[in-house]
């Protein structure tokens, strides 16, 4: 007679924190992330980016050297600063995060959708630690920063939280790409799969890094967001 022993599988079940983090970073949030291409418009212009595989390395290097590894550092520093209810310190993250858009156009995708963030979320989860925070922040406000500060208000798990973010910048720009044709559907969910791994690379680094760790190194990039302002035909405001 054989026996059969059954094993009981822990089951994480979601919580508040992971909801309203979905939430947060969904395209449905009211930021107008769906109007910024982060300069990926004039690079399929261009012929930078032309299929799946470019994009892939397009936007592995945004990730690992450039604006989206500066977000997701800031993203760590606002959270800090906000936990610890030093509104000094995230001003002084705000200020720099600001002060990193090489471009126009970058300086307002980031301000637009960091303040467009910060003022849905004090409507619709109010705190007293965001609402404190959101003191230091009555102006410009960069959108890494203004999503650390509400997930460092509320208290949420900081390292989720950088890793969610980067992820969410990549889904962004293949969103982006799919409008700009280089690439179909399911290429685009290609490219995320092929890019998720590196985010999470990078995201344990990013949680830990200082200040001091911020750069980046995509002039090209850079210079096409500059270009882009002038460009003759375009969908996108950066």
């Amino acid at each position: 007679m054989s026996t059969i022993t059954a094993t009981a599988t822990a089951i994480r079940m979601p919580t508040i924190e992971d909801l309203r983090l979905m939430a947060w970073l969904s395209p449905t949030y009211p930021v107008g992330a769906y109007a910024y291409s982060h300069g990926l418009e004039w690079a399929v212009e261009t012929g930078d980016v032309r299929d799946a595989g470019s994009l892939e390395s397009w936007l592995g290097d945004l990730v690992e050297r450039g604006a989206a590894r500066n977000d997701m550092i800031l993203a760590a520093q606002a959270h800090r600063a906000a936990a610890a209810g030093d509104g000094a310190a995230l001003a002084r993250v705000n200020d720099l995060a600001l002060a990193l858009a090489p471009s126009r156009e970058l300086h307002l995708e980031t301000s637009q959708q960091g303040r467009s963030f910060l003022d849905a979320t004090l409507a619709a989860w109010p705190c007293r630690a965001l609402t404190e925070m959101a003191g230091a922040l009555p102006g410009a406000a960069a959108y890494p920063v203004a999503l650390g500060a509400a997930a460092g208000a509320h208290g949420m798990d900081r390292a989720r939280l950088v890793a969610a973010y980067g992820l969410a910048f990549v889904q962004n720009l293949v969103s982006a790409a799919l409008r700009l044709a280089p690439v179909g559907q399911s290429a685009g969910m290609g490219v995320i799969a092929a890019l998720a791994p590196r985010v999470a690379a990078l995201a344990g680094a990013a949680e830990r890094a200082d200040l001091d760790a911020l750069g980046s190194a995509t002039p090209r990039l850079d210079l096409g967001s500059i270009r882009h302002e002038t460009q003759y035909s375009r969908i996108f405001r950066s």
